[in-house]
């Protein structure tokens, strides 16, 4: 299978927040539903590094490392007895026009530019980062500290659900949808020691995401982060006949 986009995501974190289902349901691409956790709905505000990023296997010169932001949430898409898990992003923000303008283009998705940057200190036992993003001419941050040492994530806990998505939706319009897989190992995390978020979501993501900026994590996770792979074929589900 010919690999659109590869890179290293590195230092990958998640802040995890429980959302009313119905927020999310007018950015719910057809064709596929909510994934739920024990019966609750998750977004997640996720900062990381990428790295050695190359299309088609050919690097990017000058632009190949970057910071990227992005809010997401979970979806399954069920076919026969085939089941799917994906994210679905509400926006991915990188530093880097040409690159967002390539993947806004050649597939729909939603990255917009904004200055970014971080810092990553690592210790015997505890690492430290954050990522920044400059929004309104404020500085908007997500930060962790965490220990050096890694682990397997533990089965059915709600780090392996947030994590363990391979699939990418992206709504088209309200007929259409792109779906396309993503490779990467299981990652080993670190354990989380103290973090801080500082986002002001309606700037960020609309309206429809301000209930975030008085909401408390439920969770924060960091993984160390592996080469990742995206296919470069993607399918068009086309619901236009279908009957309701």
């Amino acid at each position: 299978m010919t690999l659109f986009l590869k890179a290293n995501w590195e230092n990958i974190i998640m802040a995890n927040y429980e959302i009313d289902p119905a927020i999310l349901i007018p950015f719910l691409p057809k064709g596929v539903e909510l994934d739920l956790y024990r019966g609750k709905a998750y977004i997640s505000l996720v900062g990381f590094m990428f790295k050695k990023t190359k299309l088609f296997n050919v690097p990017i010169p000058h632009f190949g490392t970057f910071e990227e932001i992005n809010l997401r949430f979970y979806v399954v898409r069920k076919e026969g007895n085939i089941v799917k898990r994906g994210v679905v992003f509400i926006n991915e923000t990188i530093p880097y026009p040409i690159v967002a303008w390539m993947a806004n283009k050649l597939y729909k998705e939603h990255y917009t530019v904004v200055p970014t940057k971080h810092e990553i200190t690592s210790e015997t036992k505890s690492k430290k980062v954050q990522f920044e993003w400059l929004l309104n001419k404020k500085w908007n941050s997500i930060y962790v500290e965490a220990t050096t040492e890694s682990k397997p994530m533990k089965r059915e806990s709600l780090e392996k659900f947030i994590f363990e998505h391979y699939y990418g939706y992206t709504k088209i319009d309200q007929n259409n949808t792109e779906e396309y897989k993503l490779q990467h190992p299981s990652w080993l995390v670190n354990q989380v020691l103290d973090y801080k978020m500082d986002c002001d979501f309606t700037a960020m993501y609309g309206d429809a995401f301000s209930i975030l900026n008085a909401t408390k994590p439920v969770a924060v996770f960091i993984a160390e982060g592996s080469s990742v792979g995206i296919e470069w074929k993607r399918n068009r589900l086309n619901f236009e006949n279908e009957k309701h």
